[in-house]
């Protein structure tokens, strides 16, 4: 008598029989879309949110741009703003003092992060933990307290004419755009650090122990082996330092060095001081578009470049099975 094949039984030809009802997938592929329906749902409010509060404001700041004081729309005001002089060396100003900050956060940042965390110091935890601290201070603070150190009648000038009885010290450059360039570095290099001390916490003390014993130098270590793997931090920290210091007011205003205007500062001086506000988010309008182009070309560099990462050889993996 023949029998029925049931689902799982292999015939003489090597395929398999199926006699049985095959069980639904149907209802569990219906449920997919209901799922996606509702995420997006619940992803709706902040994108609301996230409009009201920053994509209205910031559309009408650009609608305002093209507005001129006689009516109507035109790229006028545009024209306007680019041909003062004005303009031209707030912009010049603003480049220069954001270039070299960063550069002196990336040269300062690399030298601290090494020494918190491959030098065995006393208190190295701690001064880490600083630096997570320092990151929520205020720029206007870290300005002041150059001032009283460095100021006119500052801690350092104050020392000076008490031990050569002059009537004014030396030091008068907080006033100055090295002054500003100063406060920035002192106020951005943790920025530079935070990532890099995340990056040199991953790196494999193998690695530095084995070229330490083959009479590698520490700058040939620190070269070869740990900023190697600290690259792409370095690039975030000083992507995320540029584009700060192209926006910061804080600092420029409370150093009070009035020869050194920026963008963000002749931003406020056209609104609040000359009641041009067409011409204040005219140059408002110019520096988000030059803050977002610098983070667009950070971003195409490193999806270009890998994010600079190098796969590892060497590992416990390799040790294991060699």
């Amino acid at each position: 008598m023949s029998r029925t094949k049931t689902a799982g039984e292999t015939g003489r030809a090597g395929t398999t029989v199926t006699a049985g009802p095959v069980p639904a997938t149907a209802p569990a592929r219906r449920t997919a879309h209901p799922r996606r329906t509702g995420a997006a749902l619940w992803a709706l409010p902040p994108v609301a949110a996230l409009a009201l509060v920053f994509l209205h404001p910031l559309a009408l700041v650009v609608w305002q741009s093209f507005s001129p004081e006689d009516g109507g729309h035109s790229t006028a005001p545009y024209a306007t703003v680019l041909a003062e002089a004005s303009f031209r060396e707030a912009l010049t100003n603003t480049v220069l003092i954001a270039v070299g900050a960063t550069a002196g956060a990336l040269l300062l940042g690399p030298a601290l992060s090494l020494v918190i965390a491959f030098v065995p110091l006393p208190g190295g935890r701690a001064l880490s933990r600083f630096i997570d601290l320092f990151l929520a201070f205020p720029s206007f603070l870290i300005t002041l307290a150059l001032l009283f150190l460095y100021g006119s009648v500052g801690m350092a000038n104050g020392l000076w004419t008490d031990l050569t009885g002059a009537a004014h010290g030396p030091l008068d450059f907080l006033h100055t755009p090295w002054g500003v360039l100063l406060a920035e570095v002192t106020y951005f290099t943790p920025f530079v650090m935070r990532p890099l001390l995340a990056a040199f916490s991953q790196v494999e003390t193998g690695q530095v122990e084995a070229a330490a014993s083959l009479g590698a130098r520490p700058w040939r270590i620190v070269r070869t082996v740990i900023l190697p793997e600290a690259l792409p931090s370095l690039a975030a920290g000083g992507a995320l330092v540029l584009v700060l210091c192209l926006n910061e007011f804080g600092i420029v205003l409370f150093t009070g060095a009035k020869d050194v205007v920026t963008l963000p500062v002749l931003v406020y001086t056209k609104a609040i001081l000359d009641g041009d506000y067409t011409g204040a988010c005219v140059v408002a309008v110019v520096n988000v578009v030059l803050s977002v182009a610098l983070y667009a070309l950070y971003r195409t560099l490193m999806s270009r470049t890998g994010g600079g990462a190098r796969p590892r050889t060497g590992g416990a993996s390799d040790r294991a099975g060699a």
